[in-house]
């Protein structure tokens, strides 16, 4: 155990700045009134995220303004042909950069054509234009996202190299060495999310050995896409120091393991005031109408996860009660008691697009006329 303490230690250091001994003589070297900005953007290939840095001559950026448009070769990315390659990137959230330290930042992007056009896979341009129709509706959301750690020879850490570990049942919140595993790695990212600013609520280890979860929000509108998908930046930098892949795959291992969602709490102004509660069911219920075209567009692979089994619902049938893991909604039982509050949508599979989700809860609860 002191050993695993130690390691983390080099890792993470007090600041939350993360730290590899073998580039730590680097990073401290003067940057002589440099930033290194780091661009980040989604790829053309279902959630992949790519990045690229570059130096902006100043002591310190803290404002858009001081942050230029960029571009990169879309041929590469999935995204634009090689004879008409250049995507722009525009810059629309700063971060602290946990792995160079202060005064370095990450910057969240998205994408456009050289005549300024949205490109289809630059799904946060629409969801912004939604979240702004709405935003005095202040609109709350808080992710729960599940993953699973793996080694780098394709086995769920935990999982001997032959066969399966004990059942699940102790890996819940669990602890101990014969219980948790990956836990360094959790502990990093946490503390990097926080350093960095996304809103990280809080983790805990879920029921498949080696599956975890973290929390991010509340977050209002369109923070919360642009802090999920920071999150996970991050975790897939961390892979690199931890020599692991992380997968948000909805059904990592086949048979009697429980599968990866991406739960997403919401609430609005009238839902979170007294006699709120009529506004959420209310709510649910238009869900209830549109539940196909929610779930054609809540992550893919999803039907290997929503069976009915393992704490899911059936993706067939849309259903909501009051404290039931088993359902499509789940009511929080101290919701339904104080009469007001959120809800919680079980459906969204780990590997969702966060900005997509969030503007169908939108769409759906607060401009769709509820008809057909």
């Amino acid at each position: 155990m002191a050993q695993k303490d130690t390691f983390v230690r080099e890792i993470v250091d007090a600041d939350g700045h993360v730290r590899d001994s073998r580039i730590q003589q680097f990073l401290s070297l003067p940057q002589k009134g440099a930033v290194v900005a780091t661009y980040c953007w989604l790829g053309g290939n279902n959630g992949d995220i790519r990045s690229k840095a570059r130096t902006i001559w100043k002591e310190e950026v803290t404002d858009l303004q001081d942050l230029p448009d960029w571009n990169y070769d879309g041929s590469s990315t999935n995204q634009a042909p090689g004879n008409d390659s250049e995507i722009w990137v525009k810059p629309r959230r700063i971060y602290k950069d946990p792995f160079r330290g202060y005064p370095n930042i990450l910057v969240w992007c998205d994408q456009y054509t050289k005549n300024g056009d949205v490109i289809p896979s630059n799904s946060r341009a629409p969801c912004a234009a939604v979240m702004e129709k709405v935003k005095d509706e202040e609109p709350w959301f808080g992710i729960e996202q599940e993953y699973s750690i793996f080694t780098l020879d394709g086995r769920p850490v935990g999982f001997p190299k032959e066969g399966f570990p004990k059942p699940q049942g102790p890996y819940y919140c669990g602890a101990g060495a014969e219980n948790a595993f990956g836990r360094d790695l959790v502990i990093a990212h946490y503390k990097a999310c926080l350093y960095s600013g996304v809103k990280i609520a809080g983790t805990n280890a879920e029921v498949m050995c080696g599956q975890w979860e973290y929390q991010v929000g509340p977050c209002e509108g369109i923070q919360m896409g642009d802090d999920l998908w920071m999150s996970r930046y991050v975790m897939s930098r961390l892979t690199e120091l931890f020599r692991c892949v992380v997968t948000f795959h909805p059904k990592p291992m086949k048979g009697d393991w429980n599968g990866a969602g991406c739960h997403t709490n919401y609430s609005t102004k009238a839902m979170r005031e007294e006699g709120g509660i009529k506004v959420i069911i209310d709510a649910v219920e238009k869900l209830g109408k549109r539940h196909k075209f929610h779930i054609d567009q809540y992550g893919e692979g999803n039907d290997e996860r929503l069976t009915g089994l393992h704490e899911t619902s059936s993706m067939e049938d849309f259903s909501y009660g009051v404290g039931n893991r088993g359902a499509s909604i789940r009511i929080p039982t101290q919701c339904d008691r104080e009469g007001k509050g959120y809800f919680e949508d079980r459906r969204p599979s780990s590997n969702m697009d966060p900005y997509i989700v969030t503007q169908l809860l939108v769409d759906t609860t607060l401009l769709w006329d509820g008809q057909e």
